[in-house]
């Protein structure tokens, strides 16, 4: 094998690790949620702008108004897990690029002072991000169960506003009894990968 990570970890992050769609009762503590940011937050984007956010949703209240927004397969799996974050993209993101980029802070002026072009940009990377987040849940030991099964437009309107778009919602915790659907199948290397 060519790859430096040994095996236990390749199989929790990747080979073993599986979409959970139930939960045990376990809470998910802020201290964990801090070791996964911590660890996440070095992934790359590009001109380091880390677009990002991370909406936690503990509160009861809170869970009920995000449950409405789910579509109907999701809805009981998002109101059971011990923890849901909503994921959203910031559109201002450009506004941290002078602290984030220190050796290049005209970059916030330079390339992203155009709307449309911060939202394609918030986009790409803050999804970049996404995946980082779920790996870092993994990392943790706890399941990740990412969703875009909702409603888009509710969500921003209930939890977020007009510079912030909503990518994912992930349900965060221990895996309960009958967590995983049957692994579906991948394509192969050879139907993936094409050398020029």
């Amino acid at each position: 094998m060519s790859l430096v990570l040994d095996a236990a970890a390749q199989d929790l992050l990747f080979r073993e690790a599986r979409t959970a769609n139930t939960f045990s009762d376990e809470p998910v503590t802020e201290e964990q949620v801090q070791a996964i940011y911590d660890l996440v937050k070095f992934g790359p984007t590009a001109f380091n702008q880390t677009p990002l956010r991370i909406t936690l949703v503990r509160s009861p209240e809170a869970r009920e108004r995000l449950v409405k927004h789910m579509a109907e397969g999701n809805q009981a799996k998002t109101a059971a897990a011990p923890l849901v974050a909503i994921l959203s993209a910031d559109n201002e993101f450009h506004e941290e690029l002078p602290r984030l980029l220190p050796h290049f802070p005209q970059a916030k002026d330079a390339f992203f002072s155009a709307r449309p072009v911060r939202e394609q940009s918030a986009l790409v990377n803050a999804t970049l991000q996404a995946a980082y987040f779920i790996m870092g849940v993994r990392a943790a030991g706890l399941a990740a169960g990412p969703m875009t099964g909702l409603d888009f437009a509710g969500i921003q309107k209930e939890f977020l506003d007009g510079d912030h778009t909503p990518l994912m919602v992930v349900n965060i915790g221990k895996p309960g009894e009958d967590a995983w659907f049957p692994r579906s199948p991948r394509l192969e290397f050879d139907q993936v990968v094409t050398t020029v």
